[in-house]
């Protein structure tokens, strides 16, 4: 009897364990489980324009894994680098990106790509260029807004005729300018301490490698005041004559940092794709 009742027992909370879990929710459901591709790009596309960026790229992650080829996968591509870009994830949009242009060389929507690289890179050091490089001078150099430089220069290289060439070469004399101030100003640093051959050397660096900038003049100024420290009389001359015959220089007003415009989404055009991914 006892055994019985022991079994009849155990039977009872057999039963009630296996109701309980049913009224559990299911953690593990996916709820694009059976969507379509269409119905995937536009729940993502609609958490990307509502600024959900984290959801956008989850969505968009999910397509290209359930349906690897095609229009989709390759405009979800784009997308997801953009909310990544947009939610701050740059390290992640600049592989989305690397992965984008590799697999897709001849995409119609390549020069995006590449534009959009080279606004990710951009952003890693906004604050350092909104303030031209003045920074304690011990610090790295800004690697990050060099590899915006390259991006850009490709993209207008490659693609003179693309809609965001003249917005990328904006950004090139932006940086250019910035790039001659930096080095400018690790000459003063160096004239700071006393070091005038490294001072008359980044200078000069400064006035060969960025002609015509707006830190032309105190460049050369830092040349040949460095020059006279050291005693070389007739490179002091030389630069101070270069100088004399130099004009003031401004900062063109479409390479201003105020002027710069913010990034655009990924063109939405679902007939633009690669046939023949590499």
């Amino acid at each position: 009897m006892t055994a019985l009742i022991r079994s009849f027992a155990l039977a009872l909370l057999a039963a009630a364990l296996v109701a309980g879990c049913g009224l559990l929710p299911d953690a593990g459901k996916d709820e694009t489980a059976g969507w379509s591709a269409d119905r995937l790009y536009r729940a993502a596309h609609d958490s990307l324009v509502e600024g959900n960026y984290t959801r956008a790229v989850k969505l968009f992650e999910t397509l290209e894994s359930r349906f690897p080829y095609g229009r989709y996968a390759q405009q979800a591509m784009l997308e997801s680098a953009y909310a990544s870009y947009r939610g701050g994830e740059t390290s992640t949009a600049i592989q989305t990106l690397d992965r984008f242009i590799r697999t897709y060389p001849n995409h119609p929507n390549v020069d995006y790509a590449y534009y959009l690289k080279g606004l990710v890179y951009f952003e890693f050091d906004r604050n350092f260029l909104e303030k031209l490089f003045r920074v304690d001078l011990c610090e790295r150099p800004p690697n990050e807004a060099y590899k915006a430089f390259s991006n850009f220069s490709q993209l207008v290289q490659r693609y003179p005729n693309s809609p965001y060439s003249a917005d990328a070469h904006q950004r090139m004399v932006f940086l250019r300018n910035c790039f001659a101030s930096y080095e400018t100003n690790v000459a003063k640093y160096y004239v700071e301490r006393g070091a005038w051959v490294a001072a008359a050397n980044r200078a000069k660096y400064a006035v060969e490698t960025y002609p015509a900038t707006p830190s032309t003049r105190d460049a050369l100024e830092t040349m040949a005041f460095s020059y006279r420290k050291l005693g070389m009389d007739d490179l002091a001359t030389d630069s101070e004559r270069v100088l004399a015959e130099t004009y003031d220089i401004t900062l063109p007003a479409q390479a201003r940092a105020e002027d710069l415009k913010p990034a655009p989404e990924p063109p939405q055009d679902l007939t633009a794709q690669s046939d023949n991914p590499t």
